[in-house]
């Protein structure tokens, strides 16, 4: 190891090591103390004025909890933004602390993979609308409906958020397990990155729908601010009550939901459980958010979600009836993400284990998204030759 390591730029691998430190949440005392090094000593290796030496290097990859190959591999990039997390109230340590660390490890992952493919992500995110004095509510409706009327959706439900997203305003946009089932997604920009979320697979596709909107919330009007939306607090800061709004707002136009509600109504005299269902299927959100939505408009009387919940109200026979099966396997990293790992992988850039451990999936799943983009590699329209 001691050739690789007279190889590197010193410098470079002190900030990468300054990073990595940053990222596993300790100062530099605490780290030095537990390398049993002199803090002197280890600032020193970070501002590349000392060269690290092996023993010390594997030490510290350990501690940090990052690979040595990680660390020297000439593409990698190291990203900082699990620090910033630290500096909100109750994500210092546990659940979110780790959300973070995640968070910042995929950043870094995709980021390497576009370098090494040639193919960035091109930011196009609306103006930043900083959330005024006033009523926030009206501020988050109208904003949310210049958005809509931006991307052509008029007043149309949005079936996945997701993508439009990525693949509208280059969002970078991932779904992973979290350990904590209370932590719906995290928040985060960077002004070389840009505008990155973090969704937990462990909760539903609408749950998750909702939350992305709310994400999209943060980055029109505190894009600088990362966040993070743990459903077992309510929101108190105007900032996450404005977020909260827009996602609403966003997902469930109001002038859609008046015109639904009253067709159903002059329809069918009455708006029942099975009439919120289906809505809620229709815009892809769950049944409670909509009801709440429905409150919010005062179509519905204020508490009636709590009423329905009283009641034992349970919306499963009433999807099942209205044709929402479950689908097939669900796709947790982007398509546009998979198709530049697969062309990483034909160029013999970067491995099948590799991939599987810079995108935290299963191996068995790469090896699967690999042989999906084999199979379409057999039809690609350029290779056939009537063409």
């Amino acid at each position: 190891m001691l050739n690789v390591l007279e190889a590197q730029d010193i410098a470079e691998l002190g900030e990468r090591l300054r990073v990595a430190r940053a990222n596993a949440g300790l100062t530099q005392g605490d780290a030095a103390e537990r390398l049993r090094l002199a803090r002197t000593t280890l600032l020193a290796v970070e501002k590349g004025q000392r060269r690290v030496r092996p023993d010390e290097l594997r030490d510290m990859a350990s501690l940090y909890d990052i690979s040595i190959n990680a660390l020297l591999r000439p593409t990698s990039v190291h990203v900082d933004l699990a620090p910033r997390f630290r500096s909100l109230s109750g994500a210092g340590d546990g659940p979110a602390a780790e959300a973070a660390r995640l968070l910042n490890d995929l950043v870094a992952a995709e980021v390497e993979i576009e370098r090494l493919v040639g193919q960035p992500l091109r930011a196009n995110y609306p103006p930043e609308r900083p959330i005024l004095s006033g009523d926030i509510r009206e501020q988050a409706e109208e904003v949310a409906s210049e958005l809509r009327h931006r991307f052509g959706l008029g007043l149309a439900p949005i079936k996945d958020v997701v993508r439009l997203l990525e693949l509208d305003l280059g969002i970078r946009v991932f779904i992973r397990p979290l350990r904590s089932g209370s932590i719906s997604g995290l928040y985060a920009f960077d002004d070389e990155l840009g505008a990155c979320i973090l969704l937990n697979r462990h909760h539903s596709p609408r749950r998750r729908a909702l939350t992305a909107a709310h994400e999209l919330g943060h980055l029109v009007a505190t894009r600088r601010e990362p966040d993070v939306v743990d459903l077992a607090h309510d929101p108190t800061s105007r900032e996450e009550r404005y977020a909260k709004s827009f996602a609403l707002a966003f997902m469930m136009p109001a002038a859609a939901m008046r015109r639904w509600f009253h067709d159903t109504v002059r329809a069918t005299g009455r708006f029942s459980p099975r009439h919120l269902v289906f809505l809620a299927q229709e815009y892809s959100v769950s049944e409670e958010a909509m009801c709440r939505r429905l409150e919010e408009l005062q179509l519905l009387p204020g508490g009636t979600w709590e009423s329905l919940s009283e009641r034992k109200f349970s919306a499963e026979e009433i999807r099942r009836s209205l044709g929402d099966q479950p689908s097939g396997l669900e796709v947790i990293v982007s398509p546009r993400l998979w198709l530049l790992a697969g062309e990483a992988y034909r160029c013999e850039l970067l491995s099948e284990g590799q991939l599987a451990r810079m995108l935290r999936i299963d191996r068995v799943e790469v090896r699967a998204m690999l042989d999906a983009l084999d199979a379409e590699g057999a039809h690609d329209l350029r290779s056939v030759s009537a063409i």
